[in-house]
């Protein structure tokens, strides 16, 4: 992790004015997708939490949410039960791969923690390794929920041309598996341990042109409580590379993680796995009866 960053809250126009001016850089291409300052500013004089990383006066990372509540039917809200609705983070390219995006979601939980909400929630791409990795492995988030093109179509450089499908995680910031990952040090299990304990992979991807991998023809149907689900290590890398397949895996792994939560599986964990030299990624799906320590 860099020392040399700090992180505070945010609270002057012109801090939100470089919480603007970053959003340019990290999600090029669609102004009409940034989040003005003033509508952050907003948000942090009215409950919900803004902070910054800062390498001296220069903004190198931030990350903002805001006051909710969690449904108890259609169209009602239970007042009583408030969450944290994580709206964005997001690091300058120059400074990733320091934990400076770790550190901010940390210090956004303290905050949370201080307000005395238990849960927080946000949406981030599931076919996106890095994401899967950060949120499930690291944070202890977990996940039932899949929005299909959640956002519609997207303008910006990382999202135009697909579908902007979404896991709508949760994160219960006090719960056992949170303090583990975040707190406890404890290194979870890895892919062999998971198949030792009867995990099968349900759609085992196959070798194809340009060295991409393709995704299975066959989905098995969960029949233990522990499965995996694979998916594209570098998804990025293989939109630029082969559009039509990328679009191929972001509908076949829809297909996967809709019929998996529809039979009451929760994404748990999340691997890297080096394969005779390439990298594999999979999330692991725990069935709800088996999963300890959730909130």
């Amino acid at each position: 992790m860099d020392a040399e960053t700090t992180i505070h809250t945010l609270t002057l126009t012109e801090e939100m004015e470089k919480v603007e001016e970053l959003q340019r850089i990290i999600w090029p291409g669609s102004e009409v997708d940034i989040v003005p300052g003033h509508m952050i500013k907003t948000v942090a004089r009215n409950g919900g939490v803004v902070l910054g990383a800062f390498a001296g006066e220069e903004l190198t990372g931030y990350v903002f949410g805001f006051l909710g509540a969690m449904e108890i039917g259609e169209g009602h809200l239970a007042s009583e039960s408030l969450k944290h609705c994580s709206h964005q983070l997001g690091v300058h390219p120059d400074h990733r791969n320091r934990g400076i995006g770790y550190r901010l979601k940390l210090a956004q939980r303290k905050a949370v923690i201080e307000q005395g909400i238990q849960l927080a929630t946000w949406t981030y791409d599931p076919i996106l390794s890095l994401n899967g990795y950060f949120n499930v492995r690291r944070l202890g988030v977990v996940c039932n929920r899949y929005i299909r093109n959640a956002y519609g179509s997207m303008r910006d450089g990382l999202n135009i041309g697909l579908p902007s499908d979404r896991f709508d995680i949760d994160w219960y910031v006090n719960s056992p598996r949170v303090i583990d990952r975040v707190e406890g040090g404890i290194t979870p299990p890895g892919l062999s341990d998971y198949k030792g304990r009867g995990a099968v992979i349900l759609n085992p991807a196959k070798a194809g042109e340009n060295g991409l991998l393709s995704p299975s023809d066959q989905i098995t149907a969960p029949q233990s409580s522990l499965v995996l689900v694979e998916i594209p290590s570098d998804f990025l890398d293989m939109k630029e590379v082969n559009f039509e397949l990328a679009r191929t895996w972001r509908e076949h792994t829809r297909e996967v993680f809709e019929g998996a939560f529809a039979e009451d599986y929760l994404v748990s964990d999340f691997l890297f796995v080096k394969d005779g030299g390439e990298s594999r990624s999979y999330y692991l799906l725990t069935h709800r009866e088996a999963i300890e320590g959730l909130r």
